[in-house]
């Protein structure tokens, strides 16, 4: 099988224009097949706060109304994700940015409402990418550059956690290559003690991350990335790693390597 990589970037990684530029100079690099998904919470978050919007999340993910969605939808399919094609252009990377509603890269739906309304938030499953449509991007050159929109093919538009989009198309493209995840952030990986940026965790798995969870060691943020980071693994993505962007320029030696029980039995 072919490889494939597909680097997510979030947090001060977007923030910095300085440390974006060079992370994408990075990514262009590469060889092979590629895909990059970003996200840009803070970003949104603060262009909210300038509107009068006061931005609400539970558990590092963001509660979505109309007029939270409306931003998130001019800031990541607008904003940051041109701004990042036009890095990778510049950087002879022939990217192409979309959101899920393209080429209807991403079909959702809208979650239910259970002990919390997230509002208009998308809930995506692999198996309902179509993957031949990606597929067709990369044969013709192209690294799709997607921003965390998603539809539910009825013309709603959904907002849809960054790090789900990235776990889900790993996990509906391992059938077609083998695939690489990299969670790509500002700390060097998982950290056993949040307040120690050189405390990273070398490698984690399942019965380790639930321990940290239970702790208190691992919170807010952190957990979607490694709920959607162990969902991967256990649907077939070949590798996984989570790392700042120190860690892409030595193939993440530097940051945490995700596992599951069994491979390290």
């Amino acid at each position: 099988m072919k490889s494939l990589v597909i680097l997510k970037i979030g947090g001060n990684v977007i923030n910095n224009s300085r440390v974006l530029k060079a992370t994408m100079k990075n990514f262009a690099s590469w060889h092979g097949n590629r895909i990059l998904v970003h996200g840009g919470g803070n970003i949104a978050s603060k262009i909210m706060v300038d509107l009068g919007i006061v931005p609400q999340m539970v558990e590092g993910r963001r509660i979505t109304d109309r007029e939270t969605l409306n931003v998130v939808t001019m800031v990541y399919g607008g904003l940051i994700n041109k701004n990042i094609v036009a890095l990778l252009q510049s950087f002879s990377c022939n990217a192409i940015g979309m959101t899920g509603a393209d080429a209807n890269i991403i079909p959702a739906k809208k979650r239910p409402i259970k002990e919390v309304d997230y509002g208009f938030v998308g809930d995506v499953k692999p198996e309902n990418i179509p993957t031949d449509t990606i597929v067709s991007f990369l044969n013709a050159g192209l690294v799709p550059v997607i921003a965390p929109i998603t539809h539910n093919c009825k013309g709603a538009l959904l907002n849809t956690n960054a790090d789900t989009i990235a776990s889900s198309m790993a996990i509906a493209l391992a059938k077609k290559f083998r695939v690489k995840l990299i969670f790509c952030f500002e700390k060097k990986g998982v950290l056993s003690n949040p307040d120690d940026e050189n405390s990273v965790i070398e490698s984690l798995n399942e019965v380790t991350y639930w321990k940290y969870k239970t702790e208190g060691i691992i919170t807010t943020g952190m957990i979607p990335k490694l709920d959607n980071a162990f969902a991967a693994l256990r649907s077939g993505v070949s590798e996984l790693y989570i790392c700042n962007p120190n860690g892409l320029k030595t193939d993440c030696r530097e940051g945490t390597l995700i596992t599951l029980n069994s491979h390290d039995e």
